[in-house]
C-alpha cells in the first residue's frame, strides 16, 4: 500500500501576463500514496486549478518535478503525455463532459477507443462492469438527457474507471449537485477508495473534504496545510441523517 503514485517536488508554475509574471505555484512539494483519498482545497486564485492541470498532464510546470506511477513528466512529448493521461488517470469533471446523443455504455467506452490492444468485446465488457460498479447496470442504454444529474456524474465516474487508472482525478465533482446527490456521489467515492482506488479530489467545499482521509490546502500558490483527517465522516451515514424530502400532495 505504500507505493507512491504521485511525487511532486519544488513545483513552480509561472505565467507571463504582459510585463508581469504571475507565480501561480511557488515551489510546492507533496506525495500521494497508493490507496489514499486526498482532497486539494483552496479558494479562487490559490493555484488549485493550475495544480489540477499539471496533475492531469494538461500542462507542464515551469520548474520542479512531477512523477506519476514512477514516470517523470518532464521530458515527455505531447503525444506521450496524452497516453499517460489516457492510461494512468481517470478524469471526472464538474460538468460531466458526456456526449449528449450517446448512451451511457458508449460514453463509458470512449477512453478505450484509443487503445488498440482492447477488442470490441473486451471494451463492452469493461464498460458494463464499470457501470455496474457505480450502480447503473440497469441504465446502460440511456442517454444523458434520460438521466438525473447524479446519474450523469455516475456515468462520468464509470468512464474514469474503465481504463483501470492508477488514480482518479476529480475536479469539483459535486459542484453542480444538491446536498443529497453530493453525499451519494461521495459515498460512491468512499466505496471505490475502500476497493483500493487512489483518489485526488479538488474542491472548495470543506464539508466535502471531511469525507476524505487527507487534505492539502493551497493559498496564493503555496501549501499552507497538509493534514491527515482523523475523523473521516461516512457519506452513507450523513446521507441517512438528512431530512427526508417532502413530497407535495
Amino acid at each position: 500500500m505504500n507505493k507512491e503514485i504521485i511525487k511532486i517536488e519544488d513545483l513552480k508554475r509561472e505565467f507571463t501576463m504582459g510585463n508581469e509574471t504571475v507565480h501561480a505555484l511557488k515551489g510546492i512539494s507533496f506525495n500521494i500514496k497508493e490507496g489514499e483519498f486526498v482532497t486539494i482545497m483552496g479558494s479562487s486564485g490559490s493555484g488549485k486549478s493550475t495544480l489540477l492541470n499539471i496533475l492531469g498532464c494538461l500542462d507542464k510546470p515551469t520548474s520542479g518535478t512531477y512523477e506519476i506511477d514512477g514516470v517523470n513528466m518532464k521530458d515527455l512529448s505531447r503525444n506521450e503525455l496524452a497516453t499517460i493521461r489516457n492510461e494512468k488517470i481517470g478524469f471526472i469533471f464538474q460538468s460531466y463532459n458526456l456526449l449528449p446523443r450517446t448512451s451511457a455504455i458508449e460514453n463509458v467506452e470512449l477512453p478505450l477507443l484509443y487503445n488498440s490492444k482492447i477488442s470490441t468485446e473486451e471494451r463492452r465488457k469493461r464498460a458494463i462492469n464499470a457501470l455496474e460498479m457505480v450502480g447503473l447496470g440497469d441504465r446502460l442504454h440511456h442517454t444523458p438527457s434520460q438521466l438525473s444529474g447524479g446519474q450523469q456524474q455516475r456515468v462520468a465516474i464509470a468512464r474514469s474507471l474503465v481504463n483501470n487508472p492508477v488514480m482518479i482525478l476529480a475536479d469539483e465533482a459535486t459542484g453542480n449537485l444538491d446536498t443529497r446527490t453530493s453525499y451519494e456521489i461521495m459515498a460512491l467515492f468512499q466505496d471505490l477508495n475502500k476497493q483500493g482506488i487512489t483518489i485526488t479530489f479538488v474542491t472548495h467545499e470543506p464539508d466535502i473534504a471531511a469525507f476524505s482521509k487527507r487534505t492539502i490546502v493551497l493559498k496564493d500558490g503555496s501549501i499552507i496545510k497538509d493534514y491527515k483527517n482523523h475523523t473521516v465522516l461516512s457519506a452513507t451515514e450523513q446521507l441517512a441523517g438528512l431530512p427526508q424530502e417532502e413530497h407535495s400532495l
